[in-house]
């Protein structure tokens, strides 16, 4: 029978539960055992497709195309498996599946109530996914923070889990311990509050992980023992560190997976295997010589900040590749409204080993996008378009080669005259009647690969598979027009004869792709295509 680990955060969010999930999920199976992962979401949202990833972050898709928060896409890097739709819980799904039984009369005509039919539901969920992946562990990760009022049904149906099977349940708190700059003090106060409101809802943390900026001492360790109820060695330093990937390592010098082992009354299945990880570690930590890329997009400004978390899955892949090589990855932020006001910046570019231009809605920031792909197409910069980005590769390639001035997409001029981008008729319907989910490509598809081009040298194959997630393709009435023309088609989705990927000739590297592979590449497995873009990303170096 699995066993559950919920991990729940406390004192703020955006500490890192999801990355502790990863990592503790990274150290059980490194002990033998068969691991999911599943995350809680306490949105009213069906799912984050609809959500602005400057608030929310990155927007992960699944292989069966369900569109959920970023932390599955940790959770899939660390564990090197594929997540699936079972394995993402919001409150707007659970009370839509609630609400559904009850109008099928699947109740038997009681009285369906929030406690405990609310909670009953995602005991179902969280039980299911551990059935279908055949898991040892299922590890949860309740979004959010303790206290907050729309995470109460889901503290509650981690309580009445733990009723019912009280030597299969463990409880993770992952808390925040300031230190007050005019202190200079670490405080081991919110933490006690936070324990106090899990004890609450009727749950006591076996383990607390204790992040800050540094190290937990001996004091404060023992301070939170005697006040949160817990021994001093179930308290775990997670200190900031360097790189997400060397997580799992720091919390296996405090023998954390053993910890969870025994406190579950089972034994490692074989001796801890991280060497592979080690070995990345060290590369991570030693490399010296760097790997210059831009990231031209329009989702990480906001105000005097700049949020990362909009292409966590693309930066990781870049860092993935980059590492292969032995390179330090230096990703810098480039705005593309910028180009668009002041085109003579884009000078600028030929300071970088490589351009990426990630995908992305609406017009803002477009014709910025569109320069910056023209300049790197012109200048030999190594360029590597992803969905959005493949969109504006054929649009500046119709304009400026082929000579289609008002070249657009439908997206942006639903009326334009050479509209190279566009939706298949069937979607057009569906976007009339305002079917909106209905129109998007989601999940994976299979892709053909046009011999003797750089797409099919990265992947060595003739048939991929890859996640997508977009509603507009390439218009295939220009189809014949662009490859006369000079454009290469390098990959045709064969159910459906879509254009996936596009190259351009006598050029180092400008590949563009309709789907994302940003969702598949892992720390030991950096995807082909990322892989290909910071080799030539290097050749330029030279």
């Amino acid at each position: 029978m699995a066993k559950f680990i919920f991990v729940a955060g406390g004192v703020m969010s955006g500490i890192g539960k999801g990355i502790a999930v990863a990592s503790i999920g990274k150290i059980l199976k490194s002990k033998g055992f068969k691991v999911t992962a599943i995350k809680i979401d306490p949105y009213i949202n069906v799912d984050a497709g609809t959500m602005n990833p400057i608030e929310h972050g990155e927007v992960f898709v699944t292989d069966d195309g369900v569109e959920c928060d970023q932390d599955v896409g940790n959770y899939e890097r660390f564990l090197d498996e594929n997540i699936y739709t079972d394995n993402y819980i919001t409150t707007g799904r659970v009370y839509q599946a609630v609400i559904n039984r009850e109008r099928n009369l699947k109740y038997g005509g009681k009285c369906v109530e929030v406690v405990p039919d609310i909670p009953n539901e995602v005991i179902s969920r969280i039980k299911k996914a551990g059935r279908k992946t055949i898991a040892d562990f299922v590890l949860i990760e309740i979004g959010g923070t303790v206290g907050e009022y729309q995470n109460m049904l889901f503290l509650e149906a981690a309580r009445m889990m733990k009723l019912s099977r009280p030597k299969d349940v463990l409880f993770i708190l992952v808390s925040y311990l300031p230190i007050p700059r005019m202190i200079g003090e670490m405080k081991t106060k919110p933490t006690q509050y936070a324990v106090r409101t899990l004890n609450s809802a009727g749950i006591q943390p076996n383990i607390i992980l204790a992040r800050s900026t540094v190290p937990l001492d001996e004091i404060r360790k023992k301070k939170i023992s005697v006040f949160c109820n817990v021994a001093p060695k179930d308290v775990i330093s997670a200190p900031d560190i360097e790189t997400i990937y060397e997580i799992p390592l720091n919390f296996e010098k405090e023998n954390l997976g053993n910890l969870i082992l025994k406190k579950l009354n089972l034994r490692p299945r074989k001796k801890r295997d991280l060497k592979d990880w080690e070995v990345l570690i060290k590369i991570i930590k030693n490399t010296k010589r760097a790997v210059k890329i831009g990231i031209v997009g329009k989702y990480f400004e906001t105000g005097k900040f700049t949020l990362m978390d909009s292409y966590v899955s693309v930066i990781e892949s870049i860092k993935h590749a980059a590492y292969f090589f032995k390179r330090k990855p230096e990703i810098f932020w480039l705005s593309a409204e910028k180009y668009e006001k002041i085109p003579s910046q884009l000078k600028e570019l030929k300071k970088y080993d490589g351009i990426v231009v990630p995908g992305g809605f609406g017009l803002r920031g477009i014709e910025g996008k569109i320069k910056v792909i023209g300049f790197c197409r012109k200048n030999k910069i190594p360029f590597l378009g992803l969905c959005l980005g493949m969109q504006l590769a054929v649009i500046e390639f119709a304009r400026n080669v082929c000579g289609l001035k008002k070249a657009n997409s439908t997206e942006f001029m639903k009326k334009g005259i050479d509209n190279v981008i566009d939706v298949m008729p069937e979607q057009k319907v569906l976007l009339k009647e305002k079917k909106y989910g209905g129109t998007m490509r989601l999940g994976a598809y299979k892709c053909k690969l046009k011999p003797g081009t750089n797409s099919s040298r990265a992947y060595k194959s003739n048939i991929i598979s890859e996640r997508h997630r977009h509603r507009y393709e390439l218009n295939n009435n220009y189809r014949e027009f662009l490859e006369k023309k000079g454009l290469v088609i390098a990959g045709i989705n064969p159910e459906k004869n879509l254009v996936e990927i596009i190259e351009v000739k006598n050029h180092p590297f400008f590949v563009a792709t309709q789907f994302h592979p940003e969702f598949k590449s892992r720390p030991l497995k950096p995807h082909p295509l990322f892989k290909e873009f910071i080799r030539a990303a290097l050749r330029l170096q030279f």
